[in-house]
């Protein structure tokens, strides 16, 4: 597989973190969004760091405790995976679709197999080269 080089950034210590508020509404925003995608809940826990079984159940339900930072950062990469398919798929359904599709890119896998490896770098990767396809870079 391969991806779109990208050049390093100096951290930005100016640029605010996320909030316990953003942190829990991106909590909600996250479970929508995997609705769409149809993914089980194994998947889903995966994506989001393994998290617990009881944990992703209580989320289902609306039940949102702390969130750490890892957490927080699997969630914003996820939305930003999810915002970039909005931009290459004007019908939302071909986007949500295309997570489960083989891909030439991925050696004949699909989005999701390359995000479920479980890493938050394979979230990082699929973003970077999201927004290469869609010209952000």
């Amino acid at each position: 597989m391969q991806f779109a080089t990208i050049q390093p950034v100096t951290a930005r210590t100016d640029l605010p973190v996320i909030t316990d508020e953003e942190a829990a509404a991106l909590a909600r925003t996250t479970v929508n969004l995997f609705r769409a995608w149809e993914l089980t809940d194994a998947e889903a826990r995966t994506l989001l760091g393994d998290m617990a079984q009881r944990t992703w159940a209580r989320w289902k339900t609306g039940d949102i405790g702390r969130i750490d930072r890892d957490l927080r950062a699997r969630m914003a990469i996820l939305m930003g995976i999810h915002k970039a398919l909005r931009y290459l798929f004007t019908d939302p359904a071909r986007g949500y679709a295309w997570i489960r599709k083989p891909n030439a890119a991925f050696a004949g896998r699909s989005a999701l197999d390359v995000m479920l490896r479980g890493e938050i770098t394979d979230l990082i990767d699929l973003r970077a080269y999201l927004d290469a396809e869609r010209g952000a870079w």
